[in-house]
């Protein structure tokens, strides 16, 4: 149930499931049952109004609206368009719903009916408007129990993204597999509490369509994820450098305690002359270096993995530090300043040899990257051009792959907005790839396990706790 499928997937997924003999009346008067039974599993017995739009996905209010009449609910149902413009299952499943029509106007939400959105579904791409826009301007307005069919209307199923006015959901519906735009912000918001009901289709036709999209959870990197050895030693489970700047001390601290709760076997921090007192005070298990020394650094091959940006200072000398490190080959993870240093000069830091993993917040990104569109989009864009595995950091991170796949994040509580966080972000993965994980599959792993660490931890969070909150959270993984 990881995959995530795009408008045009799913309607590839139907079309598969009908040639493979699921009949498409079957699948529609599921998909409505799916609706009429969340919305009575949730409620009890109110008056219903559903509103049907001129697509399939009004003939899914017209089955939900036939199911709850036969248990007993009173509905009222109204329909945007003529009865007689309906085609196919749609106009089968209206012709079956005898509770007659009401106008389509404002008068029909009188008296706080529970509202079944059934308008438009997910393969909606131009802004609402006339009568449709007017009706959720109402249903927003008057804050009803609103039951979205597969997605509130006039959210874009792809991205998430309101294309004008758009259904506040209190429950959203949606069938055989979720869209991004269900985890996507704004959308997930927008669409409540979610429901993926099955309705028939086949899992095999998932073989045929080929997802790329999936739910960023342990389901698509548990596989890889690394495990202790009972014969192994500190040496196999790779040495993390995580590159320290002069000032802001704090960020490679918190990024290598991070890489050492994600397992890394040695970390070390590489500072330079002058801050090199101030890291040896700190944890006793990290290793310090000169950073005046950092090419015989590199060039110990089980030195592996680095982690190199977080509070390092922009300009010249970072640059040299990534340009030496991707040189090398090691998987590394660039965030804050070694992304802002590379501004404007981006083609050097693409050519620099290796393959990274680059951590940006959109701030960071649009320094690097003069591209448009949707999150989802523009990781995946970003990630072709530069040949990194890109992490686009927010409430609803993505990560993206060269090769294609992409990975939506849902799990971050808003107390990660705080300082520091990112650093220990960047440990988290940097500590995953010292240990052989490959970089997407870590990056993901990564970005849910800082998440899953903060939602352990609660209310009051700061940077400092979320390496703690590490090793029982990644306790119940393995």
């Amino acid at each position: 149930m990881t995959c995530l499928l795009t408008t045009a997937q799913m309607y590839q997924a139907d079309a598969a499931a009908i040639e493979a003999g699921v009949p498409g009346e079957r699948l529609m008067e599921a998909a409505g049952w799916q609706v009429a039974n969340a919305v009575r599993s949730r409620y009890m017995p109110h008056p219903v109004v559903v509103l049907c739009g001129p697509g399939n996905n009004g003939g899914d209010g017209f089955v939900a609206a036939r199911l709850l009449e036969t248990w007993g609910w009173p509905v009222k149902l109204a329909l945007l368009g003529d009865l007689a413009d309906l085609r196919g299952d749609a106009a089968l499943m209206a012709a079956r719903w005898r509770g007659g029509l009401r106008p389509f106007s404002r008068e029909i939400l009188d008296g706080n009916p529970l509202v079944i959105d059934a308008l438009f579904g997910a393969g909606l791409s131009r802004p609402l408007e006339g009568k449709a826009a007017k009706m959720i301007e109402r249903l927003n307005e008057r804050a009803l129990d609103v039951v979205a069919v597969d997605v509130p209307s006039g959210l874009d199923g792809n991205c998430g993204l309101a294309l004008g006015p758009v259904v506040r959901a209190k429950l959203t519906v949606t069938f055989f597999r979720p869209k991004p735009g269900h985890y996507l912000m704004p959308g997930r918001e927008l669409c409540g509490e979610l429901v993926v009901g099955e309705i028939g289709i086949p899992a095999s036709v998932l073989d045929e369509v080929k997802p790329t999209v999936f739910l960023n959870g342990p389901a698509l990197w548990r596989a890889s994820f690394p495990r202790l050895d009972p014969i192994g030693h500190k040496y196999a489970r790779g040495h993390l450098l995580v590159a320290g700047g002069a000032s802001m001390t704090g960020a490679a601290r918190l990024a290598a305690r991070a890489g050492r709760r994600a397992g890394a076997g040695l970390c070390s921090i590489v500072s330079p002359p002058e801050a090199l007192a101030t890291y040896r005070s700190g944890d006793p298990g990290v290793i310090v270096e000169n950073a005046e020394d950092w090419p015989r650094i590199l060039a110990d091959g089980r030195r592996n993995a680095a982690v190199i940006g977080p509070g390092l200072g922009v300009g010249e000398e970072t640059r040299r530090l990534v340009k030496a490190a991707l040189d090398t080959g090691k998987a590394c993870v660039l965030d804050a300043d070694a992304l802002t240093s590379f501004q404007g000069k981006d083609s050097d830091l693409w050519g620099a040899g290796g393959m990274p993993v680059i951590t940006p917040h959109d701030g960071e990104f649009s320094r690097l990257f003069s591209l448009e569109g949707d999150r989802l989009s523009r990781a995946w864009a970003a990630a072709a051009e530069s040949g990194a595995v890109v992490l686009l950091k927010g409430p609803d991170t993505v990560i993206a792959s060269p090769d294609g796949r992409a990975a939506i994040t849902a799990n971050a509580p808003p107390s990660l907005a705080t300082a520091g966080s990112g650093d220990v972000l960047s440990g988290i993965i940097g500590g995953l790839l010292a240990q052989g994980m490959p970089r997407f599959e870590a990056a993901c792993a990564g970005a849910w396990l800082h998440g899953q660490a903060a939602k352990a931890f609660g209310p009051g969070l700061i940077a400092e706790d979320l390496p703690e909150m590490l090793p029982d959270v990644i306790a119940k993984l393995i």
